[in-house]
Order: C-alpha cells, then sequence, then structure tokens
C-alpha cells in the first residue's frame, strides 16, 4: 500500500511462516497423491469424490481433477441416486465452482465444469412443480445467466465469462430474442468503449441477425458506424474501437470512412490507430479498387503516414518498413 510502511518481521515470524507453508504444501502433495491414486484404481466413490472437493478447493486449476470427478458422479454415484438427489449434487458443484469463480475467474476448466453440470440436469418439474420435464433445466439455466451478468458486472471484460454466456445464451430451453443481446453490448459498451469481448459479442449477434433477415443490414450499419465513431472520438487510442471498425466497414463504405479518420488525425495528429487504420483502409483500396482510384496518390499517402508511424511507434519499425516494402 502506497504510504504505509511495511512492517518488519522477526526471524521467529519469517520461521513460523515457513513451517506452515511447508506443512500446508505436505497436506496438498499427500490430498494430491491420494486423489491422482483413488483415480488410477477407478474409485467411483463418495469418498473419492469428497477428496476431489478438498483437492479442488485448494487447487481449483488441477484440471485432471475435475475430469475424475465427472467420471465418479457419472460412474458411481448417479446410478444410485433419485432425480432430485442428482439435481442437488449438480447444485453443490455449481456452488463449488462458483465459490473458485471468485478468486480464480478466468480458469478454463471451472467453466467447463460448470456447463458440464447445467448438461446434465434430470428431468423434473421446477420449482413449482408444474409438471414440464425440462422445468429443473430451465430453473437452472435461467439463473446462469444471471450468474454470468453478475460476473461480467463484476469484470466486464473477462473473456471467458463472454465466451461462457454465449454458451448459455445458445443452450437456455427458451431462447432470448437476439435483440435482447444487441441491447446488453450497447450497455457493456456504452459503459466502457474500452470492452473489446463486448465488441467482438455484438459482433456475433448483428452477424447472426443480419444473416437471417431479422434486421436490415444497411440501416442498422448507419447506427453502428454512429456508435463505432463516437467511440473513436472518445478514445482514438483504444484498440477495441479500431478493430470493430475494421470488421464493420465495407468496400462501399470506404471513402467515406477514411474521411472520418483523416478528419480524427487532423485533432488526434499524433494517433496510432488513425494513422494505422488509414493506411489498412487506404491499402484496401489500392488492392480492391485499383480501377476507380488514384493509385499513385494512394501510395503516396501510404508511405506519408509509414514514415509517421514509425516516428510515433519506433518500437514496430519493422512492420512498418515490411509493409511499405512487400504490401503496397
Amino acid at each position: 500500500m502506497h504510504g504505509v510502511r511495511r512492517a518488519r518481521q522477526t526471524q521467529e515470524a519469517l520461521e513460523a511462516k515457513r513451517l506452515k507453508d511447508q506443512s500446508k504444501l505436505r497436506d496438498y502433495l499427500a490430498l494430491s497423491d491420494d486423489v491422482l491414486a483413488r483415480k488410477k484404481q477407478k474409485d467411483w466413490s463418495r469418498e473419492a469424490l469428497r477428496a476431489t472437493t478438498q483437492l479442488l478447493q485448494v487447487n481449483p486449476e488441477f484440471y485432471t481433477i475435475w475430469n475424475y470427478r465427472r467420471h465418479i458422479l457419472v460412474n458411481g454415484i448417479f446410478p444410485e441416486s433419485t432425480p432430485e438427489q442428482i439435481q442437488d449434487l449438480l447444485k453443490d458443484d455449481l456452488s463449488l465452482t462458483m465459490a473458485a469463480l471468485k478468486i480464480h475467474p478466468k480458469v478454463y476448466w471451472i467453466w467447463t465444469h460448470r456447463g458440464w453440470c447445467l448438461n446434465n440436469v434430470p428431468s423434473g418439474p421446477g420449482v413449482d412443480g408444474e409438471g414440464d420435464p425440462r422445468g429443473w433445466e430451465k430453473e437452472l439455466w435461467n439463473q446462469e445467466l444471471f450468474v454470468v451478468e453478475k460476473l461480467l458486472d463484476a469484470d466486464p471484460r473477462n473473456f471467458h465469462a463472454w465466451s461462457y454466456r454465449r454458451v448459455v445464451l445458445a443452450s437456455l430451453p427458451v431462447s432470448k430474442p437476439e435483440t435482447s443481446e444487441l441491447a446488453y453490448t450497447t450497455r457493456k459498451i456504452e459503459s466502457n468503449f474500452s470492452n473489446f469481448s463486448a465488441w467482438h459479442q455484438r459482433s456475433k449477434v448483428l452477424s447472426s441477425l443480419w444473416s437471417t433477415g431479422r434486421l436490415d443490414q444497411t440501416k442498422s450499419k448507419e447506427e453502428e458506424f454512429d456508435l463505432v465513431q463516437n467511440a473513436m472520438y472518445t478514445d482514438p487510442r483504444d484498440q477495441s474501437v479500431w478493430i470493430y471498425h475494421r470488421w464493420l466497414i465495407g468496400s462501399e463504405i470506404l471513402d467515406r470512412e477514411i474521411a472520418v479518420i483523416q478528419s480524427l488525425l487532423e485533432e488526434e495528429t499524433h494517433s496510432k490507430w488513425c494513422m494505422e487504420s488509414l493506411v489498412h483502409y487506404k491499402r484496401l483500396l489500392l488492392h480492391n479498387h485499383a480501377a476507380l482510384v488514384d493509385k499513385s496518390a494512394l501510395t503516396r499517402d501510404c508511405i506519408h503516414l509509414l514514415e509517421q508511424l514509425r516516428k510515433v511507434d519506433p518500437g514496430r519499425r519493422a512492420r512498418y518498413d515490411e509493409i511499405e516494402i512487400t504490401r503496397l
């Protein structure tokens, strides 16, 4: 902590900590050896399940143990359990993974196990006992979407959570309209333009809506350009915005967007991303629309921009040299 003097530990305190750490390591190694031995013996007992719980609470990144735990449930526990008991077991595992995610929100194996639990929910009537055979499934998947949104509130740029959100949306027994997901990404982006994962999610949703004709591509693209240009002018240094802009742009509007970025460069004269994007889009004109453009003028513009990029971004000078020599 800044401005707070760190207290010096005595030799006795340091030695006590060392002994405590050694003891914890011995306990962990003994537990790990025990669980791996059980796995080798194909022990599917409840004792083995409890042992994996202990080990995963200490080390939730131990993906082999998550896999072993699933084998125990499928081969040993589920066959002797009622649907209600299986439901309770899966809820216990969802609680286990949630506790792990609060400390390790970007560990892939935890997310994988969580999805596995939800994909193995048995048929059941749900919370109101309405007799719907997919009742439990609907209940837990709907709760899961709420959980993911809470995790993204805590860390809006956690790409693991965004990836898992796509799994949840695709798995919901009753699908949500994709327009609602578009609105969700709008909220996330407007709260933080630098959220690359939200921009990426938005591109996925728009691609689906456009391909199925559920959203007018021409009209919605104009709205997207308004959004992205606002983001560009708010923070022209942010990489996320420029990458999304490159995904969004089409050849028919290259000239218009080049003019927009050129105008921004006149205000942000040292903006690396403005210059890089202008080179990128002008090269697209050169390569894809050579018969319609002034090739000499565009080439001169690109060379001048690359000269400026070498000054503002000297660490990538070799890349700019390579673009000028081989790609213009």
